[in-house]
């Protein structure tokens, strides 16, 4: 028999081993990349767009008359938003002001009762002079009659009469300084009257003016230029002082705030370029520099800061807030919104 020839062995194909090596290579690559990357920068993507968001609260209660704005529309600084039913506070206004008439005219016959009293003042020491005189008069005929009566040229009855007379004069004498007296207490009393009075009226007044300014503040206007956010309020709807209709969205002005951990911050400073880019977005990049860094922690400004006296410490990595200024904000503005989220990347080498 013939011998039949052994099969050679089919080679190995080297693809195999190309793509392996390939794909390798390509690993280390990317591997190398993002080490490269992870050592010479710090990210995050705990990160959000803020802004300056204002509310819109009225200064005074009533019922909501007309609503000037809608969902989601653009205002400008001092445009009316909403209008509230001022009709009980205009006729509170009328009310107080014809109380105010009154006042100011009691107070014009204060005064005239005043200018009255005045003249019986300027009366009654016309009359004590007079009254003086007659005192001095019948002071003189009684002593010449007590003369005359010594030496029995009148009677006693002449002589009592003078005496009367004297009495009489000196005691009207007195009524008429005790009138006096009386109208100089009744003059005090009566421009302290005037007095209490004029500052009622003056209390009146910024009474109205206050009553004033409450009817201008049934139209609310807005605080700054902006984007309003939902409205929480209807026409007809009573809201009360302080309540918020709605929000109004500053959309010229944002900036990042980026919760780094504690351990990433060792070589942040102002100034410090960033690397950023929006969920929202992908591809989008946007850059910005480090405007500053937080004086606390995160959880410093929780509503229940965490109180490690207790004894059951769990140590736990700590948030710093870094706030960066976005660059050329402006060529952004149609694409950035307060609250998405961002990833943040700041190189440190």
């Amino acid at each position: 028999m013939e011998n039949q020839a052994t099969p050679e062995k089919k080679k190995k194909s080297p693809v195999r081993l190309i793509i392996i090596l390939i794909i390798v290579i390509v690993a280390g690559i990317y591997g190398f990349k993002k080490i490269s990357y992870a050592l010479a920068h710090e990210t995050t993507d705990n990160a959000q767009i803020e802004t300056q968001i204002s509310p819109v609260l009225p200064r005074v209660s009533g019922y909501v008359k007309n609503i000037a704005v809608n969902d989601y529309d653009s205002v400008k600084t001092g445009q009316l938003v909403v209008e509230l039913d001022a009709d009980e506070l205009q006729t509170q206004l009328l009310q107080m002001e014809a109380d105010l008439k009154a006042s100011e005219a009691d107070i014009a016959n204060a005064k005239a009762g005043l200018n009255s009293t005045v003249v019986s003042l300027d009366v009654n020491r016309g009359s004590i002079s007079l009254d003086n005189v007659k005192v001095q008069q019948a002071e003189e005929d009684y002593n010449r009659n007590k003369n005359l009566f010594a030496d029995q040229a009148i009677t006693k009855k002449q002589l009592d009469d003078s005496r009367f007379a004297y009495e009489q004069a000196v005691q009207q004498a007195k009524n008429s300084q005790t009138d006096l007296g009386s109208a100089q207490s009744h003059i005090s009393v009566q421009k302290a009257t005037i007095a209490k009075t004029e500052a009622a009226v003056d209390a009146k007044k910024a009474a109205i003016e206050q009553q004033k300014l409450k009817i201008s503040y049934t139209k609310v206007y807005a605080p700054m230029s902006g984007k309003i956010g939902k409205r929480n309020v209807t026409a007809g709807q009573f809201v009360q002082a302080g309540t918020p209709l709605f929000s109004i969205v500053n959309d010229t002005t944002y900036w990042v705030v980026a919760n780094f951990k504690e351990t990433q911050i060792k070589k942040f400073h102002e100034g410090m370029d960033v690397e950023l880019e929006l969920d929202a977005f992908p591809g989008e990049k946007i850059t910005g520099t480090i405007s500053s860094l937080s004086e606390a922690t995160g959880a410093r400004f929780s509503l229940l800061p965490p109180d490690n006296a207790s004894g059951n410490f769990v140590k736990v990595t700590q948030r710093v807030p870094v706030k960066i200024a976005i660059k050329d904000v402006a060529q952004y503005r149609n694409i950035l919104r307060s609250g998405l989220s961002v990833y943040v990347s700041v190189p440190i080498k």
